[in-house]
């Protein structure tokens, strides 16, 4: 009995160029994504995680030193899901409706929101990602080293992007920052954050 599945992606692999060209994605989904679904299911197997959902086994192998690899390819292939939804061709842009209203009223305005996503997602050392949750009602910027997620946290996470360089070195090399402020110009999914605050 398998617990983790490769999603089908709901663009096509060209969808995403020119800020995730299909050669990125043939990689980033194809190859690492699939590696951590392949991994977790393998590290599952027989254990008494086995069957439950993602969300549950990421909160109860976080930070247990003997579950380490359980978690870590779990929570990848969560925040790899989680990801791809995060993303749709021709997004991007200012938000409206509750979000909107929301991403106003917790930060002050759309542009202190991408300034402080664009910090955490270039200040997140090494591997990584950077986050818009909701907490106690507010919404909150926040950023995850390798494969955490604000799950352990109590935090219901909306949107994530991936700072890991496999998502962007082949498009963007080094330019860390050109990734981020593209996916914010052109990619961002606002309806699918906007349905994750339930």
């Amino acid at each position: 009995m398998s617990n983790l599945a490769l999603p089908t992606l709901p663009y096509a692999d060209t969808a995403l160029a020119p800020v995730i060209s299909a050669n990125t994605l043939s990689f980033h989904y194809g190859k690492h994504h699939k590696a951590y679904v392949d991994n977790g299911n393998k590290l599952l197997a027989g254990t008494d995680l086995e069957g439950r959902s993602m969300e549950e086994i990421v909160k109860a192998t976080f930070g247990k030193s003997d579950k380490v690899g359980i978690f870590n390819n779990v929570a990848q292939v969560w925040n790899h899901d989680f990801y791809w939804l995060s993303m749709r061709p021709g997004g991007g842009g200012a938000p409206t409706g509750r979000i909107g209203e929301l991403i106003n009223s917790s930060f002050g305005s759309y542009d202190a929101f991408k300034t402080e996503l664009t910090q955490a997602a270039m200040t997140q050392f090494g591997s990584g990602w950077a986050w818009l949750v909701s907490e106690g009602g507010k919404l909150k910027v926040t950023k995850t080293p390798n494969a955490e997620n604000p799950l352990p946290h109590g935090q219901t996470p909306l949107l994530t992007i991936d700072v890991w360089e496999h998502a962007y070195y082949l498009d963007f090399q080094n330019r860390r920052a050109d990734y981020v402020a593209a996916w914010l110009e052109k990619l961002v999914n606002w309806e699918f954050a906007e349905k994750n605050l339930g």
